[in-house]
């Protein structure tokens, strides 16, 4: 997809998925529970990945919590902000980078969100471990690691395996922003 938009358009439209990761969240009616559980930001951010390439994925995924966290105070900033934004920008270099290697086939876009999906929980879980070392404020173990980011998740995982690829395929199929 990255080829075919011009740098101001990649911008405009990174800025676009910004917007959305930071009203997204106000779909779970500013419920903590609910909002773990459908991971709203994720959508967008994945999306920037796919369409914008890596480095567009990457800032607006960095950008994204810490931005509501700073103006709304949710997510809190230390931890879950911090780690957010960890976390999102890794979904976003992912999923760009994977879709820019791997052929443009469906099943491929498939993989990409997975490999993104997985890499990015788990640098989730290595920024939440590394913070558990320097601050008691934050407690970390290996299965609160995969209850938060797996079992909590997912109705959130399903949502984002639903509809990115179909998404992503639609935007192929019409030639916006597809290579």
């Amino acid at each position: 997809m990255q080829n075919n938009l011009t740098r101001v358009q990649k911008l405009i439209t990174s800025a676009l998925f910004l917007a959305i990761a930071y009203v997204l969240p106000f779909v779970t009616g500013g419920i903590p529970v609910i909002g773990r559980m459908l991971c709203p930001m994720h959508i967008p951010v994945l999306l920037c990945g796919f369409v914008c390439g890596a480095g567009y994925g990457m800032t607006v995924g960095f950008l994204a919590p810490l931005l509501r966290s700073l103006t709304l105070q949710m997510p809190t900033l230390f931890p879950s902000a911090v780690c957010m934004a960890a976390e999102l920008a890794v979904y976003g270099l992912v999923a760009g980078l994977m879709y820019k290697i791997l052929p443009k086939k469906n099943i491929f876009i498939y993989v990409s969100l997975l490999i993104a999906m997985l890499a990015g929980r788990l640098m989730w879980g290595l920024c939440m471990l590394l913070l558990s070392g320097i601050t008691p404020k934050v407690n970390i173990s290996l299965s609160m690691f995969f209850t938060t980011e797996f079992v909590t998740a997912m109705p959130g995982i399903i949502v984002q395996i639903a509809v990115i690829p179909v998404v992503v395929m639609i935007l192929q199929k019409t030639k916006h922003g597809v290579e």
